[in-house]
């Protein structure tokens, strides 16, 4: 475990080198969701096999996220990508990089791709979104919900009985976040992108959905909207991809490293081919 202070704020930092100690083929670095996600949801899927196959990993908890420093306001998606911006630069040097975003991770990396765009090597988007007018009124809706939702011991014994009680510790914890944050208020109140700036994005981008999430509607819109953009459908899966199906999501992003340029090694050189020459994005 190590911790980085940026702008005051202390950062959980986790980074994983390449397996066999030789120079990485690739550097990723991995953004985790809004309010029950942390990078724990990547150490426990995708971090340690991307290791093996030779990729140097970098992960972090978001502000107010897991063992990362939680202010009492400053929230807005700017402050996010101001975050990774300063991580990327601290922790990474000059070369590119591979971001793989899950959900509100991956409208983080876009705003990186924004703010570095010579640093991006390319984008992974799992079941995410660019922020937009649209995107800040469903977050809206979202996260005054959670405020109700998950203050209340009836719902959270639902969740204990539904989910397990891991699921409920996890919305415990966004409870809090919400509760003594500002969050849910700061988040739809971001400074938003406009379409022309979102089109300049042009490193390439593998969108990954749940063939039946809501998300999965936007495939068509995201691919017109940006200049090197493909989309793939997990079949029966909805938001939580990358919890629900994570072999499905390494070998996707086993495949997508080596299709852009990554010399994978180890065992994951072997699925990374295999996608590839299946013709899966």
């Amino acid at each position: 475990m190590a911790f980085v202070e940026l702008d005051g704020l202390r950062f959980h930092v986790q980074r994983l080198g390449p397996t066999d100690g030789r120079p990485p083929a690739a550097t990723a670095v991995l953004l985790h969701g809004l309010l029950t996600d942390s990078l724990a949801s990547y150490y426990f899927t995708l971090a340690p096999a991307l290791a093996a196959a030779g990729v140097e990993v970098l992960m972090y908890d978001q502000r107010g996220h897991g063992r990362s420093g939680r202010p009492p306001s400053g929230y807005r998606l700017e402050r996010f990508v101001e975050d990774a911006v300063g991580l990327l630069d601290r922790l990474t040097g000059d070369g590119p990089v591979h971001l793989v975003g899950n959900s509100f991770g991956g409208t983080v990396a876009f705003g990186l791709a924004l703010r570095r765009p010579s640093r991006i090597a390319g984008i992974l988007a799992i079941e995410s979104e660019p922020a937009s007018a649209g995107w800040a009124t469903k977050l809206d809706g979202i996260l005054r919900r959670a405020e109700t939702e998950l203050s209340d011991e009836t719902t959270l014994a639902w969740v204990t009985a539904r989910r397990g009680a891991h699921t409920a510790r996890l919305a415990r914890a966004a409870g809090r976040l919400l509760d003594t944050t500002t969050v849910a208020r700061d988040i739809p109140a971001s400074l938003l992108p406009a379409e022309a700036q979102l089109r300049t994005v042009r490193c390439p981008v593998l969108a990954v959905y749940g063939s039946e999430s809501d998300l999965a509607d936007q495939a068509t819109w995201l691919e017109e909207l940006l200049p090197d953009c493909r989309s793939t459908f997990v079949p029966g899966q909805e938001h939580s991809v990358l919890i629900e199906a994570p072999d499905t999501v390494l070998g996707l992003t086993l495949a997508w490293l080596r299709r852009h340029g990554a010399a994978l090694r180890g065992p994951g050189a072997r699925a990374g081919r295999d996608l590839v020459e299946e013709g899966l994005r």
